[in-house]
């Protein structure tokens, strides 16, 4: 479609700017919610990913339940509870495992600082916890072997625990004792600033708060509840070419058998919480799409109103460029043409009109917004397309008239 014929058609719209102005709000306000739900929705997406990522898409992850200590005591006498030894039976038997971490909260007494007590919960971790929970280290460095080895007393604090002890100096290399054991911050953690403090039920962010010390050390120094579980929580690590719901079934038969069907264990696969997640997200974008279908529909049939209006009014235009020599192709791509600038002229408002919409939704309602290209240009070529195809229906009504009774016509 060439130059000229865009200007006039431009030049042809502009004669009737309320009529097209009409025309274009149903083309801008269905692309602008496309454009809107797919951002909010690409938004949310990502950052479901992110927010999972904190459990570990490839983790199958097991928790000893809460309980009373007359229920636990009672258990005892089937099951030792969540142990060392079952994470070594599940990096054994469980299809595609690649590594185990193992998790102990230590009871915090004190957390002495100089002469300022804090209040704070503490871990014992096994080393391969950093990689398991996507944890960077802000400063410092995370346990080696050694320190695991060599019983070291020491310990990594997490971003905000270490900000309300040191405030803005550095903690690496500081003591402090907790309970009554001094420890040495070796290494503090990256803030991961995560924009949710859970994702589908399960607590996240934690870790920023919390002091961790090596699982061999830990569990040498301090003291715990006899009844207690060994472990509160093991993370096993998959390859990524298991399947992790297949491979959290196999895990549950192993703690079953080896706990001796006693129920006190929770499993949690982060992958399944995320397509759980996404499966929510996807029920929600098929109800804005069909809203935003609606609208486009509304808008395409505006087009159509407005072009055979057109028609109408430019019978005697028509008939004389038909009389003139103009064919019936040339007509069509008149009106075509006129079609073409009330979409693309609706796309880009709406474009404008649903990043607006896309964050004044995330600043309420507190979502994200991510943007994709091939979304964007998905949107905009829907939007042509409607335009396009209600256009063809009054272009073809035009080219059809007969140019001796257009002439003649009021």
């Amino acid at each position: 479609m060439n130059r000229a014929l865009l200007l006039e058609a431009i030049e042809e719209l502009q004669r009737r700017k309320l009529r097209t102005g009409l025309t274009l709000l149903g083309m801008v306000f269905g692309v602008a919610a496309i454009v809107a739900m797919l951002a909010v929705g690409e938004g949310s997406r990502r950052e479901a990913l992110r927010l999972v990522a904190e459990l570990g898409l490839d983790n199958i992850i097991v928790e000893s339940k809460t309980m009373d200590n007359k229920r636990r005591k009672d258990l005892r006498s089937r099951s030792l509870g969540l142990s060392e030894a079952d994470a070594q039976a599940a990096l054994n038997v469980v299809p595609g495992a690649r590594s185990v971490a193992l998790r102990k909260e230590i009871k915090v007494d004190q957390l002495v600082y100089q002469s300022r007590v804090i209040e704070a919960r503490a871990y014992a971790i096994s080393n391969a916890y950093i990689q398991h929970s996507g944890l960077q280290m802000g400063k410092g460095r995370w346990f080696s072997d050694e320190d695991n080895n060599s019983l070291a007393a020491v310990c990594v604090l997490g971003p905000r625990l270490a900000k309300e002890l040191f405030g803005d100096q550095s903690a690496v290399g500081e003591k402090i004792k907790l309970n009554h054991v001094w420890l040495e911050v070796v290494g503090v953690l990256a803030d991961r600033a995560l924009s949710k403090s859970e994702f589908e039920g399960i607590k996240l962010g934690l870790d920023d708060e919390r002091l961790f010390v090596p699982w061999s050390a830990a569990k040498t120094r301090f003291d715990f509840p006899l009844l207690d579980d060994e472990a509160d929580a093991i993370s096993l690590q998959l390859d990524g070419k298991a399947a992790p719901e297949a491979a959290a079934r196999v895990l549950q038969q192993l703690l079953e058998d080896r706990h001796a069907g006693a129920d006190d264990t929770n499993l949690i696969v982060p992958m399944g919480l995320y397509r759980q997640n996404q499966q929510t997200q996807k029920m929600f974008t098929i109800v804005m799409s069909s809203i935003a279908a609606v609208s486009l529909l509304v808008g395409g049939i505006g087009i159509m109103n407005i072009m055979l209006a057109n028609v109408l009014e430019r019978k005697k235009e028509i008939g004389l460029k038909r009389a003139l020599g103009a064919r019936k192709r040339d007509v069509i791509d008149q009106f075509l043409a006129e079609a073409l600038v009330i979409a693309s002229s609706g796309a880009l408002l709406g474009l404008l009109l649903g990043a607006i919409a896309a964050y004044s939704i995330a600043a309420l309602a507190g979502w994200s917004v991510a943007w994709s290209p091939l979304s964007l240009a998905a949107a905009v070529a829907a939007c042509i397309a409607v335009g396009l195809g209600f256009g063809v229906f009054p272009a073809r009504k035009a080219a059809e008239l007969d140019p001796i009774a257009a002439l003649r016509s009021d």
